[in-house]
């Protein structure tokens, strides 16, 4: 119990946290969280996925789980289960549960209509959906299981069935893609993203992960999370930069990322990246600097088609002759618009929130500096000198107008001649005697005092002394003047 001993240890456990918490795919696991925030953690969600799962199979008897593909994905709140058809024992499907997040902002029969509808969406570059449903507080997908896995399976050299910390958060091997294969993917990728975006259909959720490969055709996963109000993957990074306020410039930014780790192997360490390291090609390096740079996170990211015009992809030739159909009505279409438009206004919210944190912060931060510190102890020397001159200054100020003001009340030293008595309605007495003559002039009470009358001294050199002379002064030490009276009347 030292106490020595226990703030060290922590401050080890608080850099521990530290770098857990820095780690994006760290940050978001189940663990975590649970350790960090145990109240709103606390629920067992696998468990909730089950009996989502069992009732729908109530009512659907032709499916069949397999096995549970326990923490495949990076989500807390999305579980996955390895599914068949009892008639067709040998085709391998996988059964996604999620349940509503907080950027859920269809009404339920609309958000119910659209999960319904994604089965139908067909896209050469879209992995299909087999099977959808949803009530109020979930949504079920069933897809065709991938053996090869998706698109960060082949970076990171990973089976499809391990664990997510286990295939991506310490690779044994970090290789980028080739040349060839970054600008196909890239491509087909940008084309699905500009398809989604035409339609008025909000994605924001592309990151390798959700990225399945079919052969050498990228196709892309997980509509239903924008319609489930699920958080992106990036979040954490975007919501750092203001200007990337709309689900296009949010997959734009995310199309960054999943560049980036295409070429290098992995995810960029920070973002905005201020240098990147040697590319297979200037092209894809131009495409990042658009994308990841400080100049782009700070004015905006450029647009869907803006990027396949670009050198990297404007020469792939795609040859797929499927024709893309998702057909939504008017109504629904209507209802994705004022969803999106709510999506965007509460990321714009928090980026404000955020930025006001940081800038308040940042200035804790700089007035805590020891150099700041020495700075506002200087200052305070300076003005504690400056307002101890201004004090006695005023001091003197007013020492000197109290003497000026003493020496002038004072400076006659004869008494004052009587006042005469009013004469209204006394007419019959006799008139007052005439006033009596001035008396002699006051012999000096000494040196000090007759240098004190001096005209120097009225200058102000020596005026406290003359105060103190009169304040000092005693009427005894006068001498008796004898005067000859010779006003008074004679009788004969």
């Amino acid at each position: 119990m030292d106490r020595e001993f226990i703030a060290e240890r922590q401050k080890g456990l608080q850099n521990y946290l530290n770098v857990i918490t820095t780690n994006h795919i760290l940050s978001n696991c189940e663990l975590v969280k649970k350790f960090l925030d145990p109240n709103n953690y606390s629920a067992n969600y696998t468990e909730i996925a089950l009996q989502q799962v069992s009732m729908f199979f109530r009512s659907e008897p032709k499916w069949e789980v397999v096995e549970p593909l326990k923490d495949i994905g990076w989500r807390i709140r999305k579980k996955y289960f390895l599914m068949k058809i009892k008639n067709q024992p040998k085709e391998r499907l996988v059964l996604s549960w999620a349940d509503l997040g907080p950027d859920k902002y269809l009404s339920d029969k609309d958000f119910q209509c659209l999960i319904k509808l994604l089965p139908s969406c067909l896209h050469p570059y879209i992995y299909r959906v087999t099977f959808a449903t949803a009530n109020e507080s979930s949504a079920l997908l069933i897809r065709m299981f991938n053996e090869k896995g998706t698109l960060k399976d082949l970076i990171y050299k990973a089976k499809p069935k391990d664990p997510f910390l286990k295939k991506y958060c310490n690779p044994k091997k970090i290789q980028g893609l080739e040349l060839q294969q970054i600008k196909t993917y890239g491509r087909q990728i940008l084309e699905v993203l500009k398809f989604l975006h035409d339609k008025g259909f909000p994605y924001g959720h592309l990151h390798a992960s959700n990225v399945m490969l079919d052969g050498d055709t990228c196709r892309l996963l997980d509509l239903e999370n924008s319609l489930l109000g699920l958080p992106s993957f990036y979040r954490p990074y975007f919501t750092q930069f203001r200007k990337i306020n709309t689900l296009e410039s949010v997959d734009v930014h995310c199309f960054g990322h999943l560049l980036y780790e295409m070429t290098y192997g992995r995810p960029p360490d920070s973002v905005p990246v201020h240098s990147f390291p040697p590319a297979p090609s200037m092209a894809v390096v131009a495409v990042l600097e658009s994308t990841l740079s400080c100049e782009a996170c700070k004015n905006g990211m450029p647009t869907t088609s803006r990027l396949l015009q670009m050198p990297l992809f404007s020469d792939v030739l795609l040859t797929t002759s499927e024709k893309p159909q998702f057909k939504i009505p008017t109504k629904l279409k209507e209802a994705l618009r004022i969803a999106k438009e709510s999506v965007e206004k509460r990321l714009i919210e928090e980026q404000k929130q955020i930025h006001q944190h940081r800038r308040l912060t940042r200035a804790q931060s700089h007035h805590g500096s020891e150099e700041e510190r020495k700075k506002r102890k200087i200052l305070a020397r300076k003005k504690s000198k400056r307002s101890a001159i201004e004090n006695s200054e005023e001091h003197s100020t007013k020492y000197s107008n109290s003497n000026n003001s003493g020496s002038g009340a004072s400076s006659p030293l004869t008494p004052s001649s009587p006042t005469p008595p009013s004469t209204a309605g006394l007419s019959a007495l006799p008139p007052p005697p005439p006033p009596l003559p001035p008396a002699a002039p006051l012999p000096p009470v000494g040196t000090e005092a007759s240098a004190q009358l001096s005209p120097q001294a009225m200058n102000g050199v020596s005026r406290g002394a003359l105060l103190s002379s009169i304040q000092n002064f005693q009427k005894g030490t006068l001498r008796k003047a004898e005067t000859c009276d010779h006003s008074a009347p004679k009788i004969g």
